[in-house]
């Protein structure tokens, strides 16, 4: 039932769109636009904490990595938000009612942050 998420989501950050697609058994998200990126398409991670992956393409860039379950809650881990340089090693994502997901990243069991995403239409 993984395909419930599967498709592309608003950020709500910077006009940004991930695109979340099967990657073996699980799921992964890439970034595939936001508005950084219409202007400087070739933009690069530049917040990225190791300075060996600051030359990595935003555009493309998986932020999402091994999310298994449903159908309304996946688990797994990675995730990286390259708008601040921050990443989390575990998370979740929960389908709401109203189509909208919480993607949620933990460094620790009490350190965590959530955002929600809107489902692109």
């Amino acid at each position: 039932m993984s395909d419930a998420i599967t498709g592309l989501w608003s950020t709500g950050s910077q006009q940004g769109r991930v695109e979340i697609y099967r990657c073996g058994p699980s799921l992964c998200g890439k970034i595939v636009d936001a508005a950084p990126l219409r202007a400087n398409p070739d933009q690069r991670d530049g917040k990225n904490p190791d300075p060996a992956l600051r030359s990595r393409r935003l555009k493309g860039l998986v932020v999402l990595q091994g999310f298994r379950g449903g159908p309304h809650q996946w688990k797994g881990g990675p995730l990286y938000d390259p708008e601040t340089g921050d990443g989390a090693a575990t998370g979740s994502l929960t389908l709401r009612a109203d189509d909208k997901l919480e993607v949620k990243g933990c460094k620790a069991a009490i350190f965590c942050r959530t955002k929600i995403w809107t489902r692109a239409r």
